[in-house]
């Protein structure tokens, strides 16, 4: 990559929010650890750090915005889920921002938000510190006018939070008056915090515990909101529960329920359903570049849970993973099902009078089988804890038979082939030997390729290694 794409990239990098610049950093470390893509992880992670020990280091500003809304609700960023996925405790629409900013504008503090742009627009591009006190000063107003409209009072409000949107608005209303109240403490946490929390064991769950300290942060309605920061810190997010088990100082799930930390589970179990909706969506789409990831991160969480937690078949927590395991099989094992099939229709040896003249194998056909063969041999390191051992191992079995015997056969009858029908019949060789890279290596690969060239030109030799 040249110096001056390497420069833009910076700058982009630049611009995204600290918690974003966190995941992403998360992200490409787990690519590395996977061992995909390690050009460009491994380039994205040092541009990264550059630029995260220049912001520790206070080397520049943060960069200026604009926008008046995001400056107010900057605060809420690490808490923002887009539209359409499943919400949980902890987390907000980033939908509701538009209309709670529009009714802070006309009904909830119009004179204070009117004041606010003005004096932005007035500032010069050089005035962080000024921009981020005037957006702790809105922050504060925006919270007092939100609890003055859901807080306790006489008459009836009903009328009054209509005009502030949907019913979905509504509900994430409080919850941002009460991220906003409590800023300066969610600033202050996410100082503490460690930046990249890979190993969640003893010594880090003492720091995180320390951080977490906070006496406002502490609220039943704050908690959830502290313990999603520390999971965007994670590796593994699942394993947010070993803090609500050293608090209970019991894995017994009655013992970890009982205290306020067994939010912590509650929020492990959704996002781990979140995960598998994530991967019944790929695969539904026949999209399967983050299908191993997804599926290592379902496994671990499903097995973690289970093991590192005295859950009951008939509470609530233990009927939710249940039911998240039986999703995932359900989705692995009818993907898993159809693979055979896709196999047959393209190997399957046609008499030379069934083969109508110019028949051609559809090669996007043919490299989405070889997705769902790869697929099926990923789904072999997490059959068991998945509830799919029996058909992935039989099926990946009946794979291997069958794409042996069809290759060697094609193989063979490349040999006596009629120059009608000689393209279709390298073009399935040709798909024959891409699922033998999968199924068997490149050794063997290679091997049926040289065999496939030996029968064009009429050599006879063994198309099996000896």
């Amino acid at each position: 990559m040249s110096q001056t794409s390497i420069e833009r990239l910076r700058e982009y990098l630049a611009q995204l929010p600290p918690q974003s610049q966190a995941l992403l950093m998360r992200e490409f470390e787990r690519a590395l650890e996977r061992g995909q893509d390690t050009a460009v992880a491994t380039l994205v992670l040092e541009q990264l750090r550059k630029i995260v020990r220049k912001s520790e280091a206070d080397e520049a500003p943060p960069p200026r915005t604009d926008d008046p809304s995001r400056l107010l609700f900057q605060v809420l960023e690490p808490f923002l889920v887009e539209a359409g996925a499943p919400i949980r405790v902890g987390q907000i629409r980033r939908s509701s921002l538009h209309p709670i900013w529009q009714w802070l504008g006309r009904d909830g503090a119009p004179d204070k938000v009117n004041e606010f742009e003005a004096a932005l627009a007035r500032m010069p591009a050089d005035s962080a510190g000024q921009v981020e006190a005037l957006a702790s000063k809105l922050q504060a107003v925006a919270a007092d006018a939100i609890f003055a409209l859901t807080g306790p009072g006489g008459g009836d409000k009903s009328r009054a939070l209509a005009r502030v949107g949907p019913p979905n608005v509504i509900d994430d209303l409080y919850s941002i008056g009460a991220v906003l109240q409590v800023r300066e403490a969610i600033a202050a946490l996410n100082e503490k915090l460690p930046r990249f929390l890979r190993a969640f064991g003893d010594s880090q769950i003492a720091s995180v515990t320390s951080a977490l300290n906070i006496p406002v942060l502490q609220t039943p309605q704050m908690l959830p909101f502290a313990l999603s920061m520390v999971v965007q810190r994670m590796t593994a997010p699942w394993q947010i529960i070993r803090l609500a088990i050293k608090i209970a100082a019991s894995d017994d799930e009655i013992r970890v329920a009982a205290t306020p930390y067994g939010v912590a589970v509650t929020i492990a179990l959704h996002d781990l359903s979140c995960v598998a909706a994530i991967l019944r969506m790929d695969i539904k789409r026949g999209h399967f570049d983050n299908v191993a990831g997804n599926l290592k991160a379902l496994h671990d969480g499903v097995r973690g849970l289970r093991t590192e937690l005295d859950l009951r078949n008939d509470s609530a927590w233990g009927k939710q993973l249940v039911s998240i395991r039986a999703d995932i099989s359900n989705a692995l094992q009818s993907e898993i099902d159809s693979v055979p099939g896709r196999v047959r229709r393209i190997l399957r040896q046609r008499a030379e009078k069934d083969i109508p003249p110019g028949a051609r194998i559809d090669s996007t056909e043919v490299e989405e089988t070889v997705a769902l063969i790869d697929f099926v041999a990923t789904c072999r390191n997490y059959a068991s804890e998945l509830a799919i051992n029996e058909v992935t191992l039989r099926t990946y079995s009946d794979l291997q038979q069958y794409v042996e015997r069809s290759t060697e056969q094609l193989v063979q009858s490349l040999r006596a082939a009629d120059h009608k029908v000689r393209t279709y019949r390298q073009q399935q060789v040709q798909a024959a030997i891409r699922f033998c890279q999968v199924l068997f290596g490149d050794d063997y690969a290679s091997l049926m390729s040289r065999a496939a060239e030996n029968a064009l030109t009429g050599e006879r030799k063994s198309s099996r290694a000896s």
